[in-house]
């Protein structure tokens, strides 16, 4: 991770982040891919990708084009990646969600998530992230087969 400390515009731009997360849309969107959005299968997934005009189309678009915009502002040094990772694993969760279906996605859609990805990739804290919540991930999927 980054060496420099966090600025006051650091902490102003993750408050904002997080002021947009609870906002009443996404609020239903992120509850909407937390619970119910649960695709075993790459068809399962294009289904709700190429539903246009569905409400479960926009959720997923919404929620994954929130998380690429805030990992792009790490990328490109509008954010502190220290600061993002710290108040941040929510993005992660979301690829881990998806992590089994992840090749298949990326053969029709190679750039599909992959500025949280590149998160993964470049630093350590996201990596540890990732893979810690693919093993919740796992676990959850195990307890809905039994549920």
């Amino acid at each position: 991770m980054e060496k420099a400390l966090a600025s006051h515009a650091d902490a102003e731009l993750i408050l904002k982040l997080y002021e947009l997360r609870t906002e009443a849309t996404m609020r239903e969107a992120r509850k909407w891919f937390l619970i119910e959005f649960w695709p075993e299968t790459v068809e399962e997934f294009f289904t709700v990708l190429n539903e246009f005009g569905s409400q479960r189309n926009a959720y997923l678009r919404q929620v994954v084009s929130y998380w690429e915009m805030a990992a792009a502002f790490v990328l490109h040094g509008a954010v502190s990646a220290d600061l993002f990772l710290d108040t941040n694993g929510e993005p992660f969760f979301y690829a881990a969600k998806l992590a089994h279906l992840l090749p298949e996605i990326h053969a029709q859609r190679p750039g599909y998530m992959g500025k949280v990805l590149k998160l993964v990739e470049m630093y350590p804290a996201a990596s540890t992230m990732f893979e810690g919540m693919k093993k919740n991930i796992a676990r959850m999927r195990e307890a809905r087969k039994t549920a």
